[in-house]
C-alpha cells in the first residue's frame, strides 16, 4: 500500500483514508480517482467500520488535477484532445472520475474530510463530496479553473451553499479560507490548524458510537432529497461543460500557454496574481 495514491488504515470503527502524493500536494493523477473509490468500497465492505475519514498527506489536502501532467504536456493528453475534439470521449473519462469522487457521497458509511493547506479545483470536488468537511482556519478552498479551463463536475457547490453563494465562488474563481467557508455554510466547521486533528477525532469518534444501520438510514434519507432535486442531471451537465471549457478557444489558448511557460506562470496570468 505504500506506493498507492490513497492509503488505507482501519482504527477500530474508523477507516482512515489518506491521499498520498505529498510531493505534488496530492494532485490528482490517472490512478488517484479509482484508488480513492476502491478505498471507499473497502471501508464499506468492512463490517467493523462505522465512519470514514479522508485527509491528505504532507502540506495540503489536494491541489486539484496534476497540471504538470495534464496542462504542460503537449496534446493529446487526458482532458486535452487533438482538435476537433469528441465531447463524448471527454465525458466518458471525466464522468468516471466524477463517479469515483462521488463514492464518498454515496458511501453507505458517513465520510468526513479533514482539510488543511489547500482543497482547490478537483481537490474541492473531492472534499465537498464528503458528508462533513472540517477545515483548518488558514486552509484555502475554491475552484480557480472557473476562470478558464474547467467546471466543477460534481456540482456540489450549489447543493452546499445555494445559488447565490455558488455563483459568488464560480463567477470569480476565488479562494476562501476556512473561516469564510464556515461562515457561508460551505463546510461543517473551521478550527485553528493546531486543533484540526483533535477536533476531527472527537467528531468521528462521536459518530462511530452510533449503530451502522442508524448512520446509513440518516445518510440515505438526506442524500435522497438531493437526488430528488436533480443532482445526477446537474452533474451530467457540469461534466459536459467541464470538457467544453477545456476545448473552447480560451481553453485551448490557456493550454498552449501552459506548454509554453509552465502552468504556474500561466495560472498566475489567468488569475491575475
Amino acid at each position: 500500500m505504500s506506493q498507492s495514491t490513497v492509503l488505507y488504515e482501519r482504527d477500530g470503527r474508523i477507516a482512515r483514508l489518506t491521499l498520498n502524493r505529498p510531493d505534488a500536494l496530492n494532485a490528482i493523477n490517472d490512478e488517484l480517482p479509482g484508488e480513492l473509490r476502491a478505498a471507499v468500497e473497502r471501508a464499506n465492505a468492512d463490517e467493523a467500520v462505522h465512519v470514514i475519514v479522508l485527509s491528505g498527506a504532507g502540506r495540503a489536502f489536494c491541489s486539484g488535477y496534476d497540471l504538470r501532467r495534464y496542462a504542460e504536456s503537449p496534446r493529446p493528453v487526458p482532458g486535452s484532445q487533438e482538435m476537433p475534439w469528441d465531447p463524448m470521449v471527454d465525458y466518458q473519462s471525466m464522468s468516471r472520475n466524477t463517479e469515483c469522487f462521488m463514492s464518498l457521497w454515496r458511501s453507505l458509511k458517513p465520510t468526513v474530510a479533514k482539510v488543511h493547506g489547500y482543497a482547490v479545483a478537483g481537490g474541492s470536488d473531492i472534499a465537498l463530496c464528503c458528508d462533513l468537511v472540517v477545515m483548518a482556519e488558514d486552509a484555502r478552498i475554491g475552484y480557480p479553473p472557473a476562470r478558464v479551463w474547467g467546471c466543477p463536475t460534481t456540482a456540489m457547490w450549489v447543493y452546499r451553499v445555494g445559488a447565490e453563494r455558488a455563483k459568488r465562488m464560480l463567477l470569480t474563481g476565488d479562494l476562501i479560507d476556512g473561516r469564510e467557508a464556515r461562515a457561508m455554510g460551505l463546510v461543517t466547521d473551521a478550527v485553528p490548524a493546531s486543533e484540526l486533528d483533535a477536533h476531527v477525532e472527537a467528531l468521528v469518534r462521536r459518530m462511530a458510537g452510533i449503530p451502522k444501520n442508524q448512520l446509513m438510514m440518516q445518510k440515505l434519507m438526506v442524500n435522497q432529497a438531493y437526488e430528488n432535486m436533480g443532482l445526477a442531471t446537474t452533474q451530467m451537465i457540469a461534466t459536459l461543460f467541464d470538457g467544453i471549457a477545456r476545448h473552447t478557444p480560451e481553453g485551448v489558448a490557456f493550454k498552449a500557454r501552459c506548454e509554453e511557460v509552465g502552468f504556474s506562470r500561466a495560472v498566475k496570468e489567468r488569475d491575475g496574481t
